[in-house]
């Protein structure tokens, strides 16, 4: 979606809207349910007034005949969502990878642990699921969003809102006027039919002068290439957004979201689970992969550039030997591939902070990997703990921005798996966050990075 741009917050609003504080927020608001009309319900939509007040009265919009999306059914059981197309329940964590303006990107998607009620009109209140969407340019942080689904009693799935935080290069909130909610700035809107047929038209968003996109089915039944192998019964819509441009979007059983291709580049299905789980521990030499990451870090650290090489070597075989015994999604294999050139060309330069954060990428890209194996939570727990040293990488280097970016991805990840730790361990690591964004807001990073290595300890306690 594009994002427009519009006020920048300062650091502490931008502690004010993430991590703890939000997730308190939106989980005490998602117990709800019930009160839905037990007939279908006409959507309201924009008047004509509406579309050329907005800009939109000249794009090519469907005509009413063609649209699916008029009326909403009821929603008895909103949160078991059994659409092929749109699994959001079953879909606990996803990884997509792609280009963007030709720098490298990479999105998580992460079904959360509890679900928000939303009233939208007339008198309606549905439960929704909560899924948090991250994604990263080139490495950092550029885009955050909770987004609140529901499916219908036909099969269809709506979308009730997302709470949108995009990210400037110095790790604050660059705009958020791409939020938007059902009931408070406009209608629920279809996100994917109970049955598509071709030529179904139907708006994912439909709030002129907000947040505007119109799909319509133009292939069904497509097979496309999987992160294991080919993947039947894939549809494939045509977005029309509110600039009157076009571009494709496919969607795939078991998947969802599987590929976005625009004119600024390509965001495809890398990696989805339970979908793409395998039985069993991680591979042995994907745990060596891991431990010769770590190990690499550790070396760099104390500017050791002999282990940290030995440990690159160690890596790298590891790596190499995974391939050989397994079958790996192709698109995994890039972001590895690049983190290991990039390790080896730091250390043979000596370069610590480059060094730093290219052991780093390996373990991140590793855990990718894992998520097959693993479970997501324990996962997001040790991407939490890559990105705390990447945090003790940027305040050594003197990054504010960077480190910034490095503290508001651990708030967000911090929310992926909260509730599956200890109570005590829990309070540790949101008391250690509190102490953190007290020195990035106060550009102490001196003392940042002292707190970071305390955190490093404490997580090793926990894994």
């Amino acid at each position: 979606m594009t994002r427009p741009a519009t006020t920048r917050a300062t650091w502490r609003e931008t502690i004010a809207l993430l991590g703890i504080g939000l997730t308190v927020a939106l989980g005490s608001g998602g117990c709800g349910g019930g009160g839905d009309s037990s007939e279908p319900t006409p959507v309201p939509q924009p008047t004509a007034a509406q579309m050329a007040a907005s800009g939109l009265s000249k794009i090519p919009v469907a005509p009413d005949s063609k649209r699916v999306d008029l009326t909403a059914p009821p929603f008895s059981n909103p949160t078991e969502v059994t659409n092929p197309l749109f699994p959001i329940s079953d879909l606990h964590s996803a990884v997509l990878n792609g280009r963007i303006d030709g720098k490298p990107f990479h999105t998580e998607t992460t079904l959360l642990p509890y679900t928000r009620a939303i009233g939208w009109p007339p008198g309606q209140q549905t439960e929704t699921l909560v899924s948090q969407y991250a994604a990263f340019l080139d490495g950092r942080i550029q885009e955050v969003a909770l987004d609140y689904y529901a499916e219908a009693d036909d099969g269809s799935v709506w979308y009730f809102g997302e709470d949108v935080a995009d990210y400037n290069p110095q790790g604050l909130i660059a705009f958020t006027t791409d939020s938007w909610l059902a009931g408070k700035d406009g209608p629920p809107a279809m996100i994917m039919p109970g049955d598509p047929a071709l030529g179904d038209a139907f708006r994912t968003e439909n709030i002129p002068g907000v947040v505007f996109e119109e799909v319509t089915v133009k292939t069904l039944d497509k097979t496309v290439k999987g992160p294991p192998g080919p993947v039947q019964g894939a549809m494939v819509g045509q977005e029309l957004h509110d600039d009157g441009m076009k571009s494709n979007k496919t969607f795939a059983p078991g998947y969802g979201e599987f590929l976005t291709r625009d004119t600024d580049g390509v965001e495809a299905m890398a990696l989805a689970v339970p979908t793409d789980a395998l039985h069993g521990p991680p591979p042995p030499e994907l745990k060596a992969l891991s431990r010769g990451a770590n190990r690499a870090f550790d070396a760099v650290q104390s500017s050791n550039w002999k282990p940290a090489t030995a440990s690159l070597r160690t890596a790298t075989a590891a790596w190499r030997n995974y391939q050989r015994a397994n079958q790996v999604p192709p698109r995994l294999k890039p972001p590895m591939n690049r983190a290991i050139t990039a390790l080896d060309s730091a250390v043979g330069a000596r370069n610590q902070e480059r060094a730093g954060t290219g052991a780093i990428d390996i373990a991140q890209a590793a855990l990718d990997l894992e998520l097959r194996y693993r479970p997501p939570a324990e996962i997001d727990l040790a991407r939490f703990e890559q990105w705390n040293r990447q945090l003790i990488v940027d305040a050594r280097a003197g990054n504010l921005g960077a480190a910034r970016g490095d503290l508001v991805t651990m708030e967000w990840t911090r929310d992926r798996f909260a509730d599956t730790i200890d109570g005590a361990d829990r309070t540790q690591i949101d008391t250690a966050l509190l102490k953190l964004s007290e020195g990035v807001a106060d550009n102490d990073l001196a003392t940042v990075r002292p707190e970071a290595a305390s955190l490093s300890d404490t997580l090793a306690g926990i894994g």
